[in-house]
């Protein structure tokens, strides 16, 4: 029997994409801009090294790599629909910018002008009003770029497809699904509205419709409903770039924008590692070199969240290392459309070296791996019996796309943090495993003043009656032999894992030098194993090694302490300067 509620979703879809598709044909016959308010200027920073590959024909988009030098890039077949969606968006024109070159110049002209004979009638997959919105902002951004020695035939139709592409905003840009994409489409035609000439009409809706999203979407922790530090990071850079531009043109700012902006900055600045990049949790990665630094300095925000949790994250840190927990709820709802099952994962990074990882976000890998990066086994923290802390629920059309949302998550994340007299402390615990098992999972993390040192004890508690009858009902399918347990720390692929003391400890050398060393006190055996780490702009997972601790919890209380140490004859100061060369392709 055909599911009613599945159907109005897929004909909701459907009928957005319609729309898409009629708005962008009506848009098409707009009049042109003439030209721009005043010369803009490009506040992007893209990879050189990308930038490159794209010239000698190496096209990478959403982790896939196509070998098409002399090709005009629209005659391709996409391989994935999110390839499709990263040309059409046009952010790899930043990497072309950041050459800079004739080359690089002569090949962004060809692919922008190739793109408006194509789709500029309003025809393509290119009409949706996140994609559009990003696109938007590049041209912009990138104008004296594209613009230099085109004949003025060619630059009428780059004002008339602008022009085209600002009306559908103005028709469309509020039917973006919330969040990042809504941030996309009213960003872009905001930006239009004040640097192109004749089309300040739409300014004011904008900037209304920028700010109504920003009530809803930013909270007063200065988070956003994903938990998502990258995307946060890519809120407050919009949201930046929107703002200077207001100013430029000197346009009023509301004060919803401002604001979230203020709130936005110190939350980033807490969710930052040591080495300056973002906590990569919930479908976040690192964020792109030079970005986080470039949106913190452009809010001029300099303070960082107060003491407790920011997003719904923890942060412990000390002279050069700092350790980063989930402390709060995954996300739920259609937020939970890329959240990962984590809650009480950490990651801690040393200087400039990360140490323990998550694995990361599989979402340019492929099906598996993104369903693999999403489980709570792809995370440095504890799983009962392989099952996740919350679960993935059947896929279900969220706009134009099928998502899975995670269901049965924890609910009762409760948090305690110390400043203690030899250390900064964390204790939190989770009932993600309750329902099932009867167990609830507290992790205490002690940080020592000088940052050389992390105490860590994880526990499986039956907390009242009802939990022990189910841990009861749980031992008995298992005939008395225990739950087992896993508690895995993923290991950066820079660090060099190796046995130590006779398989009583794990040194862990990272390229600078530095070397720590991981010991264990419990009924746990301890293992070397491979793992993967799922790092955005590569072709394929790396191959790295996480350090395994099994057990079975055979009582109502289990208990399982370790440490992460430098080894003595580390350097409190170590200079570190090995330079990590970047390969984009492996």
């Amino acid at each position: 029997m055909a599911n009613p509620m599945k159907n109005a979703r897929s004909w909701r879809a459907v009928q957005a994409r319609l729309l898409n598709r009629v708005h962008a044909r009506l848009a098409a016959r707009s009049r042109a801009a003439t030209g721009f308010v005043s010369q803009p200027e490009p506040r992007t920073v893209g990879f050189f090294a990308r930038g490159r590959q794209m010239i000698a024909g190496n096209l990478m988009f959403a982790g896939f790599l196509v070998e098409a030098p002399g090709v005009m890039v629209w005659s391709l077949q996409a391989p994935d629909a999110s390839f499709e969606d990263e040309l059409h968006g046009f952010a790899w024109l930043d990497d072309l910018a950041a050459v800079g070159d004739a080359k690089a110049r002569a090949l962004a002209q060809s692919w922008l002008w190739g793109w408006i004979e194509r789709y500029g009638n309003g025809t393509g997959p290119g009409w949706t009003p996140e994609l559009t919105g990003r696109r938007v902002i590049r041209w912009i951004q990138h104008a004296i770029f594209l613009l230099r020695g085109r004949s003025p035939e060619q630059s009428r139709a780059y004002f008339q497809a602008l022009a085209a592409q600002t009306m559908f905003l103005a028709r469309r840009g509020r039917t973006a699904s919330p969040g990042l994409p809504r941030f996309e489409a009213m960003t872009g035609l905001l930006y239009a509205s004040v640097a192109l000439e004749g089309m300040d009409r739409h300014a004011a809706p904008a900037r209304a419709a920028l700010s109504a999203e920003c009530t809803r979407q930013v909270d007063a922790q200065g988070g956003i409903p994903t938990r998502n530090p990258e995307e946060l990071l890519e809120v407050l850079t919009l949201l930046n770039w929107a703002q200077i531009a207001l100013e430029e043109a000197r346009e009023p700012i509301d004060a919803a924008h401002s604001q979230a902006i203020a709130r936005i900055a110190p939350t980033l600045r807490t969710l930052r590692h040591a080495d300056g990049g973002l906590a990569r949790f919930h479908g976040g990665g690192r964020g792109l070199d030079g970005r986080l630094d470039l949106a913190l300095a452009n809010s001029g925000i300099k303070k960082r969240q107060a003491d407790g949790l920011a997003m719904g994250f923890a942060r412990l840190s000390a002279g050069r290392t700092s350790v980063l927990i989930d402390a709060a709820p995954p996300p739920s709802g259609m937020a939970s459309a890329r959240a990962h099952a984590s809650t009480l994962a950490f990651e801690l990074t040393s200087g400039r070296r990360p140490l323990i990882v998550n694995c990361g976000s599989g979402h340019g890998f492929g099906e598996d791996w993104r369903r693999a990066g999403r489980a709570t086994p792809s995370h440095s923290t504890l799983c009962i019996e392989g099952y996740s802390s919350a679960r993935l629920a059947p896929a279900k059309w969220i706009g134009p796309a099928r998502r899975e949302l995670l269901e049965d998550i924890p609910r009762n994340v409760p948090v305690q943090m110390a400043h203690q007299a030899d250390g900064y402390q964390f204790e939190g615990g989770h009932d993600g495993y309750v329902g099932v098992q009867g167990l609830t999972h507290a992790r205490s993390l002690k940080l020592s003043l000088d940052g050389r040192g992390l105490e860590g004890e994880d526990y499986l508690v039956a907390l009242d009656g009802p939990a022990k009858k189910r841990f009861d009902r749980a031992m008995d399918a298992v005939r008395l032999a225990g739950l087992p347990f896993q508690l895995q720390f993923h290991i950066h692929p820079d660090v060099v894992v190796e046995l130590d003391m006779g398989g009583h400890a794990v040194s862990l050398a990272q390229r600078s030098g530095e070397i720590w060393v991981f010991r264990i006190d419990g009924p746990v055996d301890m293992t070397i194993e491979p793992s993967v780490y799922l790092e955005k702009g590569r072709l394929r997972p790396r191959a790295t090694k996480q350090i395994v601790l099994s057990g079975r919890a055979m009582e109502y209380a289990t208990r399982v302490r370790w440490s992460l140490a430098k080894a003595q004859d580390t350097s409190v100061a170590l200079r570190d300067l090995v330079s990590d060369e970047a390969d984009l392709t492996i």
